[in-house]
């Protein structure tokens, strides 16, 4: 599969106008801290309930569309590999204030944002490495296989976006950057 030049332009709708939002998600206390050197288990702890709380009800909501096979959504499933870092002992809250995923162009735009973080994850990992704090399962996103995932849902993407849809895509991308940012600055 390769991506044509007349068919980025939603990619680069994307990147152009969520810009802002994704930048703003990115200065969270947890990406500062890493950014500074100075990470703990324990706030990393905290960054993963706060994934969690906002993965498991947005997984939920991908259950309840219809992928074709080439999607892979089960393997894009990745809120149990949070719990696999944290081994939680009660209940983690779950985001009450989530995008809406009732169009076509709703989840796609919120598959943008969270396909996307399995590249930031990598760069996390390899921090939090660094650091010596083990809790990183879910940030190694597909492993190797990272990728070659991007790569298919980025080409799945330009085939299933059009004319008609591209700015209900990014918007919907936008405002699950939105939803997430405050998800996660909320104490």
């Amino acid at each position: 599969m390769s991506i044509t030049l007349e068919n980025t332009s939603i990619l680069q709708r994307l990147r152009s106008e969520t810009h802002a939002s994704h930048d703003a998600l990115e200065q969270n206390e947890f990406n500062q801290a890493l950014t500074a050197g100075h990470i703990s288990a324990e706030a990393t702890r905290r960054f993963l309930a706060k994934l969690y709380g906002f993965l498991q009800p947005y997984e939920a909501q991908l259950s309840l569309h219809t992928f074709p096979a080439a999607w892979e959504v089960e393997h894009r499933r990745r809120a149990h590999l949070i719990l696999e870092d944290l081994q939680p002992t009660s209940e983690l809250p779950l985001c009450p204030d989530m995008p809406p995923l009732r169009t076509w162009p709703q989840v796609l735009g919120a598959m943008y944002v969270l396909e996307g973080s399995t590249l930031g994850g990598q760069v996390i990992t390899r921090q939090l490495a660094k650091a010596g704090i083990a809790t990183r399962t879910y940030f190694t996103g597909y492993g190797e296989r990272t990728g070659p995932m991007w790569k298919s849902f980025c080409q799945l993407l330009t085939e299933a976006a059009n004319e008609a849809n591209q700015a209900e895509i990014v918007q919907s991308a936008i405002l699950t950057f939105q939803k997430l940012h405050a998800w996660i600055d909320q104490p």
